[in-house]
């Protein structure tokens, strides 16, 4: 079945989620807010710095206009940044209907309110949770865009809207399995994020794959412990949105975070980096709100805490790495 869909954000993975869905046969208006931006995409139907290569169908409608881009749309997707996502969607406040799907692609939670994306949208939108979904798992855009095979998941709290999402993007080389664990496919994409960079710190720090294979299995157990404290089921982390995107986000040369991490172990400035940065590194900020919500919740998260520091209270990556070595021994499984 044809759908009209709006995808808010012509960033790297709006780009690639507007092909997606209009080679799946849906009718797609792909929304840029910047008007220069939005000038360039009319032009050339493609964006050099963020997705090279993606040509967008003269079919796809672009627009600068939000209220234009949502109108008539029976499903709306967001590709908006996780600390923009609130702003974005304010003008939108009372003016989607219920029937609207909503589907969140950030990774991300919001620093001032700790609160996960499904949340956030729900709240500004004021709508319950019924028709909002998220999709997440190991999908960098770069290779969804060159057709890839790529598999994701979709976590809702109602599963027949689970199911026409993942009928809606599900195609020859993107396939969709559905959860109802959506607090568990949110944070598992989220905080994958800071073990990425920690993953990258080690990497310019010139450490090996077993230091590697070492941040990724406890970084696992840690973004578990503080996911089954708020609600979600340890399974999921075992799925696609957990275990599947924290590997691929931990060793793909297309991870932001794995870059942002890199450049600081070898010594680079947080500021620095993140001006030569073209797209937005989800981690950085979500190491502000990881943090902040393992201590609300008491859950323990050292490779978390010791990114933090290096990112935001200037401590040294070799520091670090020698206090995450050096803390009491215990028991691997608790």
């Amino acid at each position: 079945m044809s759908e009209r869909v709006a995808i808010l954000g012509a960033g790297s993975w709006g780009l690639a989620v507007a092909r997606l869905l209009h080679a799946n046969g849906h009718r797609v208006r792909l929304w840029e807010f910047d008007p220069a931006e939005h000038a360039l995409l009319l032009r050339h139907r493609t964006h050099p710095k963020k997705l090279p290569g993606c040509r967008l169908d003269e079919q796809i409608g672009i627009t600068n206009d939000l209220g234009e881009a949502v109108a008539g749309a029976d499903l709306i997707v967001l590709a908006i940044p996780s600390q923009r996502m609130r702003s974005a969607l304010d003008p939108l406040a009372g003016r989607v209907g219920p029937d609207v799907g909503i589907v969140n692609l950030a990774k991300g939670i919001e620093i001032r309110t700790l609160k996960r994306m499904s949340e956030v949208v729900a709240e500004v939108l004021d709508r319950p949770l019924g028709r909002i979904a998220t999709l997440s798992g190991p999908s960098h855009a770069e290779e969804v865009a060159r057709d890839m095979p790529t598999t994701v998941v979709v976590g809702g709290v109602n599963e027949e809207f689970c199911a026409e999402v993942q009928e809606t993007f599900s195609g020859q080389t993107f396939r969709v399995y559905c959860c109802d664990d959506l607090t568990g496919v949110e944070l598992g994409g989220a905080l994958k994020n800071i073990i990425a960079i920690a993953a990258g710190i080690a990497g310019g720090l010139g450490l090996g794959d077993n230091t590697l294979g070492a941040l990724i299995t406890r970084g696992l157990a840690e973004i578990t412990r503080l996911g089954v404290a708020m609600g979600a089921n340890p399974l999921t982390f075992s799925g696609l949105s957990g275990v599947g995107d924290l590997v691929t986000t931990c060793v793909s040369r297309h991870s932001r975070n794995r870059y942002v991490g890199e450049h600081i172990g070898r010594g680079e400035t947080l500021a620095r980096v993140l001006a030569g940065m073209t797209m937005v590194a989800e981690g950085v900020e979500t190491t502000r709100s990881g943090h902040a919500l393992a201590n609300r919740h008491g859950v323990e998260m050292p490779i978390t805490a010791q990114v933090h520091a290096v990112l935001f209270d200037n401590k040294p990556p070799a520091e670090a790495v020698a206090e995450l070595m050096g803390r009491e021994l215990k028991p691997e499984i608790w």
